[in-house]
């Protein structure tokens, strides 16, 4: 009905659809792929895809509680997730049918009114629990303390550390310009592939607590013209639908986009203000090569 709303998905079909578009991708898949194929699965419209959550800004409400459906399926066994963010079909959910969602829903909502036995488990997002958003209690709480730290930097601090981001990414001559009407482009750096192969980029540092929208994406595409054929743009939020399509529109320079989880996997990565504490033992998983 014109002028209608549609309603957000409930928890069960989202645990479902991104159960299916696993199996669509080739039984693995990031983040993203997962978000944007249940987006296509489920026809969402932008009113959905970027209805903002209401305390976790890096992202929308529909990437919040698709994050959580990987939980709940990872807690079933059914999926499993590597460190480097890639989510994998196990062999029991290589095996698995068609998936009740309801019961999966009703399996872990017992185990966390076990653990907290004070609160009822419900699948209404405010009683998800204090689990961590990708399983890990652990792994929310750093997110949790180091996107409040990036939000609370001034904005010369933040410019500085995505200077500091590429060049151990393996940027060099990256130069923050930081400079009043250059067309929202933040500085520069030169890109080298292959050893051999090098082109200028230029990028643009959002501290944002929303998401960033189409607009900003078009005017720093209008900003890049005659000075660089490649574009980055890193924040501490998210991005619209509308903003990632404008970033890889046809005919037009394309931009990168580094969102507010894809930043904090790199600090991590790179240790970068983030220590990793553990002791790593590395165990060669000869069953899981058998699964592929």
């Amino acid at each position: 009905m014109e002028g209608h709303a549609m309603e957000f998905p409930s928890f069960d079909i989202l645990i479902e659809a991104s159960m299916a578009a696993l199996r669509q991708l080739g039984e693995s898949a990031s983040n993203q792929e997962i978000n944007e194929r249940v987006i296509e699965d489920l026809q969402l419209p932008s009113e959905v895809v970027d209805r903002p959550h209401k305390s976790d800004t890096s992202r929308s409400h529909l990437e919040y509680m698709l994050s959580w459906a990987r939980t709940y399926l990872k807690k079933s066994g059914l999926i499993m997730n590597s460190k480097r963010g890639v989510w994998a079909l196990t062999p029991e959910g290589q095996r698995a049918g068609d998936l009740d969602a309801k019961e999966i829903i009703r399996h872990y909502n017992k185990i966390l009114s076990e653990r907290h036995a004070e609160r009822d488990a419900t699948t209404d997002e405010d009683a998800l629990g204090a689990e961590a958003l990708e399983g890990d209690v652990e792994d929310a709480e750093w997110r949790s303390t180091l996107r409040q730290v990036l939000l609370n930097m001034p904005p010369d601090g933040f410019e500085r550390l995505s200077q500091r981001l590429l060049r151990e990414s393996g940027f060099t001559q990256v130069e923050v310009t930081g400079r009043s009407g250059d067309g929202g482009i933040d500085g520069v750096g030169i890109i080298r592939l292959a050893g051999m192969l090098s082109f200028p980029v230029v990028f643009q540092c959002k501290r944002y607590k929303g998401s960033v929208g189409a607009s900003t994406v078009r005017d720093f595409r209008g900003a890049m013209v005659g000075r660089a054929d490649k574009g980055l743009i890193i924040t501490t939020a998210g991005f619209t639908r509308d903003a990632r399509n404008e970033a890889t529109r046809d005919g037009a320079p394309p931009i990168d986009l580094v969102d507010g989880e894809m930043l904090m996997d790199k600090l991590q990565e790179l240790e970068l203000g983030v220590k990793t504490e553990t002791v790593q033992v590395h165990e060669v998983d000869e069953e899981w090569f058998k699964g592929l």
